[in-house]
């Protein structure tokens, strides 16, 4: 039960709530088309005797709720008395009841608990015995008692569906005496779907100041930045394709796509400046610079294709958990490289200005880009008033 990735804990002050509603959320939780199979590790199946006394009766006749305990705990418990030496050895004097009669309920209404008066009674006159189902170890989570109920979702569904299921059936069955949470694996995916948006937005935030302070500018780094909404959709359209859920891994994949598809929009924008430094109109810089880097582009986006597809396709003992990080990076890769192309130099026509910004020169002189034809090198190297 508890390898099951939906986990869903019932949570309250008594047993009795438990085993009073317990059956009732099971059977509505079986009925949700979303899970495959429900179980639970709170089980009542150990059998027990029950005792009630009746304590006016007790009362009347000089019987106190104390001396029937104690006569059922000597009678049946095996308790240590007192101790004797044989041999050498201190050993210890245990009394109880002999085993044929203690076999069967009916054996505790022939004991007899002594009255006030000193007479015996029977204890067949004060106390009634009834037989009922209590579970064989309590389990408690954040000091409650509490019941886990886990489940597998049906194929086709993710953790997020079979959580959603759980919910509707607490909203029906569950009364105000019962709150619930998660454990396990349901839990860990609550904690990172929360915390996924904070990690791209601190992905996002890093690579565009780092690309601000290498570009000298505030307007390059988001034309850059395009590419990431293309290649998420590419992978959110993969995965559903494919029939994969949004886990852990592919949330990793999906992180790692904001700077394997910002390399697209560097290599870019980075030209169509040196291009446009070169004295080329925006229009003509970025439509060269598009038609350069096409192939550098192309051959560095199939070659991480290619090293991520072992990846998709489980190649190696455990790599099945591991398919939704290679689905999720390939088909970002292959949406955002080719929409890149096109999207990129529309969106530096729209926003980037005429003023030739900064550029990367190396060390021999020429223009940084390894692309860069010598004409242009020859053309930029003449605008450039000397020392």
């Amino acid at each position: 039960v508890g390898g099951l990735p939906v986990q869903y804990v019932l949570q309250t002050s008594s047993v009795e709530n438990l085993r009073e509603t317990l059956p009732d959320f099971l059977q509505a939780a079986r009925q949700q088309e979303e899970l495959a199979f429900v179980d639970v590790n709170l089980k009542f199946n150990k059998p027990e005797l029950q005792v009630d006394i009746d304590r006016t009766k007790a009362n009347n006749i000089g019987v106190s709720p104390l001396d029937v305990a104690q006569t059922l705990q000597l009678a049946l418990a095996e308790q240590r008395v007192g101790f004797f030496v044989q041999d050498g050895e201190q050993r210890e004097v245990v009394a109880s009841a002999k085993d044929e009669n203690r076999d069967a309920p009916l054996d505790l209404t022939s004991l007899y608990v002594r009255s006030a008066s000193g007479e015996p009674v029977p204890l067949d006159n004060l106390v009634s015995v009834s037989e009922q189902a209590t579970p064989p170890q309590i389990f408690r989570f954040n000091r409650y008692m509490s019941a886990t109920v886990s489940a597998r979702p049906a194929p086709g569904n993710t953790i997020e569906d079979g959580i959603a299921a759980m919910d509707r059936v607490a909203d029906d069955v569950l009364g105000p005496a019962f709150t619930t949470t998660l454990t396990g694996q349901s839990r860990d995916f609550q904690e990172t779907s929360n915390q996924l948006v904070y990690v791209f937005g601190l992905a996002l935030i890093l690579i565009y100041l780092v690309l601000a302070a290498q570009f000298e500018s505030f307007r390059d780094p988001l034309i850059i930045l395009f590419t990431v909404p293309l290649a998420l959709a590419g992978a959110m359209l993969f995965l559903w394709y494919f029939n994969q859920s949004i886990n852990i891994f592919s949330q990793i994949g999906m992180v790692m796509l904001i700077g394997l598809v910002a390399k697209n929009g560097i290599l870019i924008v980075e030209f169509a400046n040196q291009r446009k430094a070169a004295g080329l109109s925006i229009r003509e810089a970025i439509e060269d610079a598009a038609a350069v880097r096409f192939r550098p582009i192309l051959m560095t986006a199939l070659s991480t294709i290619l090293g991520v597809l072992p990846i998709a396709l489980a190649l190696g003992a455990g790599a099945e958990s591991r398919i939704p990080m290679g689905i999720a990076v390939i088909g970002g890769l292959l949406i955002g490289t080719f929409l890149s192309l096109y999207v990129i130099p529309a969106t530096y026509t729209f926003l980037t200005s005429e003023d030739a910004g900064p550029v990367l020169v190396g060390g021999d002189g020429a223009a940084a880009g390894d692309g860069l034809p010598e004409e242009g090198v020859a053309t930029q190297q003449r605008g450039t008033p000397s020392g």
